[in-house]
């Protein structure tokens, strides 16, 4: 399936559905998730994904962004996935407010996969119909079963 992204969320989080006042609000969240998964200090994600949102915006258009970084202490990339019930401001171009952020992790040496595995993760977010589909979701394991179809853990919040 295009709109599968098990691979990234093996070792990943979903969260939501749930509310957020902030572009920083939301990235905490999904950086102390991944942290406490991977134990690694939440606010060194959270530095590292800053960091990089500094350089630009990181949403895609249509309501999505994919915030990233490269973490040192990981194996391999992860991703995290939040659904808002009102988008945030990501400075898109479009000026849409953003309320599916999947952040995506790397090993500082992963290069090329984590090139793929941000090329996988636009990709799935390109559909209108899953974009549709995951704002519907009425529940976290709903939004499982749309994002990653396979095992993962799914945090409630």
């Amino acid at each position: 399936m295009a709109n599968d992204l098990s691979s990234l969320l093996m070792e990943g989080v979903i969260l939501g559905p749930q509310s957020s006042e902030s572009r920083k609000q939301v990235l905490g969240a999904l950086a102390d998730a991944l942290g406490e998964k991977h134990g690694i200090d939440g606010r060194d994600i959270f530095d590292a994904v800053i960091e990089r949102e500094n350089l630009g915006s990181t949403s895609v258009g249509e309501g999505v962004a994919i915030p990233h970084a490269r973490i040192p202490d990981l194996k391999a990339p992860v991703g995290g996935f939040i659904r808002l019930h009102e988008g945030v401001d990501f400075d898109a171009i479009d000026g849409r407010a953003c309320d599916l952020i999947f952040m995506l992790l790397a090993p500082n040496a992963a290069g090329a996969d984590h090139l793929r595995a941000l090329a996988q993760v636009s990709r799935a977010f390109r559909s209108a119909d899953f974009r549709t589909a995951l704002r519907a979701a009425p529940d976290t394991d709903a939004i499982k079963a749309l994002i990653c179809p396979q095992a993962v853990e799914v945090s409630a919040a």
